[in-house]
């Protein structure tokens, strides 16, 4: 990562986004590979795709992520929430719908 100071026009800029833009998409690339293995590992421990309170803790673990680094946490919990349901709903293709326990 560049520091932002260092980015003195506003083409250089663009490119840090973009790079940066990438690698978030890499990221959640990358997430979707871990929630892929989570269908297959969840069934041998008997779990449901959705667990509620696993919901809860990592909207919790990410708040205090962004609040640590100064960004909106009520920004990240929604962006969040949306990539865990998109996530429950890819491993219920495959599980099916639990009690949400």
């Amino acid at each position: 990562m560049k520091d932002p100071v260092t980015l003195t026009n506003m083409r250089a800029l663009r490119a840090e986004i973009d790079r940066l833009d990438a690698q978030i998409v890499a990221d959640l690339a990358y997430r979707a590979t871990l929630i892929d293995r989570a269908v297959v590992l969840k069934p041998t421990e008997g779990l449901p795709a959705r667990i509620d309170a696993r919901v809860e803790e990592v909207v919790r673990n990410v708040r205090a992520h962004a609040r640590a680094k100064g960004l909106d946490d009520a920004l990240v919990e929604d962006l969040w929430r949306r990539l865990i349901d998109w996530s429950i709903a890819r491993e219920e293709v495959v599980l099916g719908k639990g009690d949400g326990a």
